[in-house]
């Protein structure tokens, strides 16, 4: 791979890893912590929601970012021609 193509796929890497942890962030942080009292004006599953994703929606949000990560680092293996055949 040339070297321009593997500054090309880095740089795509490192987008997606921002994007994702952003995100990730913004559920923890935003979610759990900033936002809580209004969140909390809001029940789900008997609980108050800005309690549930202080202690359950992060983790969960995770989860799911690391599911989210893995299928786009295969796209982008196999658009790149460096996948594991």
């Amino acid at each position: 791979m040339s070297e321009n193509r593997m500054k090309q796929y880095w740089r795509r890497n490192v987008r997606y890893l921002l994007i994702l942890l952003t995100i990730w962030f913004v559920v923890s942080f935003g979610a759990g912590i900033l936002l809580v009292d209004l969140l909390n004006e809001i029940q789900f599953a008997g609980f108050k929601l800005g309690f549930w994703f202080a202690q359950q929606g992060s983790i969960y949000a995770f989860v799911i970012l690391i599911f989210v990560y893995v299928r786009l680092m295969n796209k982008l293996d196999k658009e790149f021609d460096v996948d594991e055949k």
